[in-house]
């Protein structure tokens, strides 16, 4: 079998219709090795952003923050292996969300199915998945940063997993979610993990409130930006496996969402950094590494779709949009800590639309043509995901964290705050 008609036949499962792959599910070394790596890539990200957060936060909370991180990996790693992987990807009820028939991972072992991988084992597609599912709340952190409660937040990231998370992964990425059979593409997550992650966060700095310090007018600076240049880093390089892993195939596909991701990626990172260079004559070493990480964002849903030069586009464009944004952002009484709306649901957004904007078949045949390759209905079904995606985030973290709190208290006493979460809430410096 040649390498492309393995990658149309076993790779790109998150955007075909079931009917449209091969019969055989024959396991294919390669493939495993390459998705076991892409995994293990992506599991690095947890603690990646944990250093990117912490080093943002004073110092009084870094290691608060970098738990968290650990923590919600932790929690999420068995919510996932329960119940969550069967909800987003079992068998769908009306197109909302899978049943629990894969309760436990029931069923799900060393032969393939082929509605999502037909040359990788089931375990392994569960495996990859994982990754996702565990960094996505991870992310919504940085939005309460310095003020939330350990253990309430643990409770609130398993309700948001399962009420939240799964439901939008089955919408956009099971063969017979309602997003999916729609026509909406996401390549690696742009929607299902960014924008989801984005409008949840918004939703929760808006409910939690100012940091006392904040509100207080006070000036809160980065305490510790070589990890925040550290954990930029290793995102962008877990990032490969984020999007070249989405394949779930070795082969030239694979190879292109490489390409793309490190293009926008920079361009992101430069765009950032002429956006401070006008308004300061400075380049910020901050800001160059925030300006990598919306490009990375931005190319996500588009990086299984778009041609090198598009990347370039997507990933520049990123840069300076969400630089408007988190500048804007501080202009209000939002307390979005770490910017996380501005960074991945500004981004997000952005990506998303663009693969409606700059998909071509030329890149991927399992895909479908954008606006500028004269398809202008892909751009209509991004525009509608992402407003689906969006309200049900924003409104449904709001729910959630409304229930949690009313049981289980989310932010910290303002002494707590004052003395830091490394303290009051592990007892650790």
């Amino acid at each position: 079998m040649s390498p492309v008609l393995r990658i149309i036949t076993g790779g790109l499962v998150l955007f075909y219709p079931a009917a449209a792959f091969a019969q055989t599910t024959e396991l294919n070394t390669g493939d495993i090795a390459w998705v076991a790596t892409a995994a293990v890539l992506v599991m690095i990200m947890t603690p990646a952003l944990g250093f990117f957060y912490a080093g943002l936060v004073r110092t009084k909370n870094i290691i608060s923050t970098l738990t968290q991180c650990v923590g919600i990996f932790a929690v999420v790693s068995l919510v996932w292996t329960l119940w969550g992987y069967s909800i987003a990807f079992g068998p769908s009820v009306n197109g909302l969300f899978g049943d629990l028939s894969w309760f436990g991972l029931s069923g799900v072992g060393a032969a393939p199915n082929a509605a999502y991988a037909a040359t990788i084992p089931a375990l392994l597609f569960y495996f990859f998945q994982l990754k996702f599912a565990a960094i996505t709340p991870a992310l919504i952190i940085g939005a309460f940063a310095e003020r939330v409660r350990f253990m309430s937040l643990l409770i609130f990231v398993v309700l948001w997993t399962t009420f939240v998370y799964s439901p939008i992964a089955h919408w956009v990425w099971n063969p017979d979610g309602w997003l999916r059979k729609l026509g909406a593409l996401d390549f690696a997550g742009g929607t299902v993990v960014h924008i989801a992650a984005g409008f949840s966060a918004l939703a929760c700095a808006w409910l939690i409130g100012r940091r006392k310090d904040a509100s207080n007018g006070a000036e809160l600076k980065p305490s510790n930006i070589p990890f925040v240049i550290l954990g930029a880093a290793l995102l962008w390089f877990g990032w490969f496996g984020f999007n070249a892993g989405s394949t779930l195939a070795a082969g030239e596909l694979a190879v292109s969402a490489l390409v793309v991701t490190n293009v926008a990626a920079a361009a992101g990172a430069v765009s950032w950094m002429l956006m401070d260079w006008s308004r300061k004559r400075k380049a910020s070493a901050v800001g160059i590494a925030i300006g990598a990480v919306c490009g990375l964002v931005a190319i996500t849903p588009a990086s299984g779709f778009v041609n090198v030069s598009s990347s370039l586009l997507i990933g520049f464009v990123a840069g300076i949009v969400s630089n408007i944004a988190a500048n804007w952002r501080v202009r209000t009484r939002l307390d979005d800590s770490l910017d996380v709306f501005a960074c991945h649901g500004v981004s997000g957004i952005w990506g998303s639309l663009a693969t409606g904007l700059f998909a071509t078949l030329t890149v991927n045949a399992a895909g479908a043509n954008g606006f500028f390759y004269g398809n202008s209905s892909l751009l209509w079904n991004q525009v509608l995901a992402v407003a689906a995606v969006a309200a049900f985030s924003f409104f449904g973290s709001a729910l959630i964290w409304k229930i949690t709190n009313s049981v289980f208290p989310l932010r910290v006493e303002e002494s707590e705050e004052e003395q830091g979460l490394d303290t009051t809430q592990h007892g650790e410096t």
